[in-house]
């Protein structure tokens, strides 16, 4: 899922100083596919990986210091984006209202650190950051999370008959929770 987040990154929309990207549906599929702890850690390798320079960022940039600019705060906000969408992915049961609530809250979390850090790190009022690096977001952002529910829905029942007989953990969202298994 990493790597996807890093394809998604090359696929971007430049507006304003928030790039619009195709990570943010990977992001979410990671965390409705592989749950909180394995979509969360799917996160922090593509992070970590950016931080370390490697080019996986919107624009095919990386480095540390994109964690100190205006988009800083989204990059971190992945990370709790994915963690989100999973932990209510596991609990979900396979229920589409508690799914659609998962990517919803998904994308939110990329908000609630994105906006802040983009006001801090520029000076911008509040008005200004929600009118510079989230209004002009919300319909794509609400297409990707669409299309990364979708996506899970699909994938979910192939990558159950894949692994049936195998002693895999179940997916997230497929009626177990990953996380709760003998041990």
């Amino acid at each position: 899922m990493a790597a996807l987040m890093a394809v998604g990154a090359y696929l971007h929309i430049p507006l304003g100083p928030v790039p619009i990207v195709l990570s943010t549906l990977f992001v979410l599929l990671s965390g409705l596919l592989l749950g909180s702890r394995w979509g969360g850690a799917s996160v922090g390798l593509y992070l970590l990986v950016g931080a370390m320079g490697m080019p996986v960022f919107a624009g095919g940039r990386g480095g540390i210091a994109h964690f100190f600019g205006p988009t800083g705060g989204y990059l971190i906000g992945f990370f709790l984006a994915a963690w989100v969408a999973g932990f209510l992915s596991e609990r979900s049961r396979g229920k589409l209202i508690f799914e659609i609530g998962a990517v919803a809250l998904g994308s939110l979390a990329i908000y609630a650190v994105g906006v802040p850090w983009l006001k801090g790190v520029t000076q911008m009022s509040w008005s200004r950051s929600f009118w510079v690096g989230m209004a002009p977001f919300l319909l794509g952002d609400a297409l990707k999370a669409f299309a990364a529910l979708m996506l899970a829905r699909s994938i979910r029942p192939m990558l159950g008959r894949a692994s049936e007989g195998k002693g895999s953990v179940p997916l997230a969202g497929s009626g177990g929770n990953p996380n709760d298994r003998d041990s």
